[in-house]
């Protein structure tokens, strides 16, 4: 009987591993798959047009442009993972309403830019190049600042060579990919499922041909010589508290770094708008004008 038991227990380990396998690789192609979205018309209380340019990643970016005061400086909003620029209005309107020239946009696989894949901030950190780029042409003359939304500010952060930029806010930053999966889904499935954190990050190289080193904005922060803030929230389970004050104490001088009481990982200009919208007026007075 301990003969025919071994084999049996045997088969039910192999069947529940290729099940498990199974169930993972299902979860990573929902986790990489576009997030395409109709944007529609930019709202009229904004005075700004549609535009498009191209990127390396592949795909033309689709993005508004809201011109602002000459001398102003302009700002590039980067949005999050399977969001896109409509989240992002609300800083426009008190950025434009200050006289910034702002740029938003649709990272490749999000909102009207098309895409095979999400990233997590690889080839989204090729659109950010270009956006730069774009407000450099389209903006002569003014500096230029980035407020990056954590995959968004993961691009700002991984592009190569260093965004041409002069002042950054980077929001709920990631520091390596294994701990963002390893957070998320531990939110989602419970302490447990952490052990399938290294099954995920696996699939990279034969989803997306990409290695995880190449998903470290740690590696990176410390070469990024503008000046940066850096923006938590301080119960924040995506990306906890502990890993933004690792990153930002990585990161080069000159740097700050705010925690938002209370907040998770969400939109923080919603969770504290009064001094979220002081805070970057501040910062970016004080760095682009």
């Amino acid at each position: 009987m301990r003969r025919a038991y071994l084999p049996r227990a045997l088969y039910v380990l192999v069947s529940l591993i290729l099940i498990a396998s199974a169930v993972v690789w299902v979860v990573a192609g929902n986790l990489t798959s576009p997030a395409p979205q109709s944007i529609g018309d930019l709202p009229k209380d904004l005075n700004g047009w549609p535009v498009q340019f191209q990127s390396s990643s592949g795909t033309t970016i689709h993005g508004w442009l809201i011109p602002g005061v000459k001398g102003a400086g302009a700002i590039a909003l980067m949005h999050g993972v399977r969001s896109n620029r409509l989240s992002m209005l609300a800083r426009a309107r008190f950025l434009s309403q200050a006289g910034y020239t702002v740029l938003l946009f649709d990272f490749q696989a999000h909102g009207e830019s098309q895409g095979k894949h999400i990233t997590f901030g690889k080839l989204e950190s090729k659109d950010a190049e270009v956006a730069i780029q774009f407000l450099r042409q389209n903006a002569p003359g003014e500096k230029i600042g980035v407020v990056g939304e954590s995959m968004g500010g993961a691009a700002a952060i991984l592009a190569s060579p260093p965004l041409n930029a002069d002042a950054m806010i980077l929001e709920m930053v990631y520091p390596t990919i294994e701990e963002a999966v390893s957070n998320r889904i531990a939110t989602r499935f419970g302490n447990w499922s952490r052990i399938l954190t290294r099954l995920l990050v696996l699939q990279l190289r034969p989803r997306l041909g990409i290695n995880p080193e190449e998903l470290r904005p740690i590696d990176s922060v410390g070469g990024i010589t503008c000046p940066k803030l850096f923006i938590a929230g301080a119960k924040d389970r995506y990306t906890p508290l502990e890993e933004s004050q690792r990153l930002y104490d990585t990161a080069a001088a000159p740097k700050e770094f705010w925690v938002v009481e209370g907040a998770g990982h969400q939109d923080l200009h919603n969770a504290a708008k009064t001094e979220y919208e002081n805070r970057v007026l501040s910062f970016f007075q004080q760095r682009l004008r």
